[in-house]
């Protein structure tokens, strides 16, 4: 690739996303779309329901790769990191000598570089940090712009071209594009960053613990002086980073130390009331419909975020108040025999059994029934193996779905389900069982849930429609 042609011209009108429905690449050209620009898009699999939201905007996409999507020479090329050098609208897009940048160029061009930029980073909660972020800004009129990666309950949406001068964005660790292995969040300039851990993840780029944590540094060290870090000091990885920063570093959760400590904690279903404490002086009891002591302590970060640009501490008890939350984060999706149906992203073991915790109390006349499907591509490896156990340990039963996507991961690394399960009940002794088919899955879930009874799913992608199906079965 030309490095002299990895950059943004002025006077842009067409511009083409290759890899346009992955989550962020079709928030990304749908924004550009609001903003006038005439855009389309390409990629391998086109099937709902992203090609139908993108064809709903107004925006043509095409159906495979292929050099003639780039035939009639669009002003832009915007790269998807799932890109390889050697995509023919890649070798084309050369040939050619087109312009081209990464999605994180183009979103810090077009959204982030004239607005006030706010960044959540971190191994968890980036999602349901930065869209109760928004939801905040959007409490004082601000009408925030942002980029996230999950749909806002509150604006039915992950994305919005906000009229106000604040522009949220969800920061990602992963690589940026194939001629870019560095960081995404590396090429956003934010006034405000909230880091909410740092844990071995995406085990498909990054080596081990190490080679994650010299990504996180990069960041911090390059932190302007006059911005500020709100970071999780009860992890040491963090705190450890946060002495290399310039920047001024405000330090939150449950330990004695921190700036923002979360204090006394009632659950009052469907609400939770906590106690936040500031520099050891109460700052205010606040209720949120969020659950668990993870999710606390992420609205806690959003709270001293809020305190630091001025925001009212009335503003900030009716946006905690009033956030619904975000799509497939704790997710109610239905309720049929007096049994609750629930969706989660969690896919890491934290994730797993942070996510597991917070909803054990809400179902105290019950079992809460873990149902896990291993298919992100840290979790289909074995790295986790050991650890997975006891993440499970406050569930009641546990199902595990064996991962569809096996044959992506050499034989020597792949993860086992049936391995898992017979740890779980080894270690644990809680009833866990594998299952090859999600038809297998729902027929068990169906003869042995009870009224009372959660089931908690979860997963990183859509588990063969497993919500939907389960609710019609029961």
């Amino acid at each position: 690739m030309n490095p002299d042609k990895n950059q943004i011209p002025e006077n842009i009108k067409t511009i083409h996303l290759i890899a346009v429905c992955g989550t962020g690449m079709g928030a990304l050209a749908c924004l550009l779309k609001e903003k006038g620009y005439i855009v389309t898009g390409s990629d391998q699999q086109v099937y709902p329901p992203m090609s139908t939201f993108l064809a709903e905007k107004g925006i043509e996409v095409r159906g495979g790769f292929d050099a003639a999507n780039l035939s009639c020479r669009p002003d832009l090329v915007i790269v998807g990191n799932a890109v390889t050098r050697v995509n023919p609208e890649a070798v084309e897009l050369e040939r050619l000598g087109l312009y081209y940048c990464s999605m994180p160029q183009a979103v810090h061009r077009f959204m982030a570089e004239a607005k006030r930029t706010f960044m959540v980073v971190g191994t968890h909660g980036k999602t349901t940090t930065s869209a109760l972020w928004a939801w905040m800004l959007s409490q004082v009129g601000g009408e925030p712009s942002f980029l996230i990666g999950g749909i806002l309950k509150n604006f039915d949406a992950g994305f919005r071209a906000g009229t106000g001068d604040a522009f949220v964005v969800e920061g990602d660790e992963y690589d940026t594009a194939f001629f870019d292995k560095g960081p995404k969040f590396l090429h956003y300039h934010p006034e405000v960053t909230i880091l909410t851990s740092i844990e071995f993840d995406h085990a498909d780029i990054y080596r081990d613990l190490n080679h994650v944590r010299e990504a996180f540094r990069r960041l911090v060290n390059g932190a302007h002086p006059h911005s500020r870090i709100v970071a999780f000091g009860d992890d040491p990885v963090v705190t450890a980073l946060m002495k290399e920063t310039p920047c001024p570093v405000s330090f939150y959760g449950e330990g004695a130390s921190n700036h923002w400590r979360l204090g006394e904690v009632s659950i009052l279903p469907p609400m939770t009331r906590f106690e936040v404490m500031r520099k050891g002086e109460r700052f205010g009891v606040f209720d949120t419909p969020m659950k668990g002591r993870h999710n606390l302590k992420n609205a806690m970060a959003v709270i001293a975020a809020c305190d630091h640009i001025g925001m009212d501490r009335k503003d900030i008890a009716r946006g905690l108040e009033s956030f619904e939350g975000v799509r497939r984060r704790q997710e109610i999706r239905g309720v049929k025999r007096g049994i609750t149906v629930i969706d989660d992203f969690a896919h890491h073991p934290t994730a797993v059994r942070e996510t597991i915790q917070a909803m054990k109390p809400f179902f105290p006349q019950g079992r809460l029934i873990a149902v896990f499907e291993p298919r992100s591509n840290t979790s289909m490896r074995n790295v986790f193996q050991d650890i997975y156990p006891a993440a499970f340990i406050e569930a009641d039963r546990v199902l595990i779905r064996e991962p569809s996507r096996l044959d992506k991961v050499p034989l020597e690394m792949r993860f086992s389900a049936k391995q898992l399960a017979g740890d779980i009940h080894s270690k644990t002794g809680i009833h866990a069982k594998y299952f090859e088919t999600t038809d297998a899955v729902i027929e068990a879930l169906v003869q042995t849930a009870l009224p009372g009874d959660g089931i908690l799913i979860m997963s990183n992608g859509g588990f063969d429609n497993i919500h939907e199906r389960l609710l019609a079965a029961l």
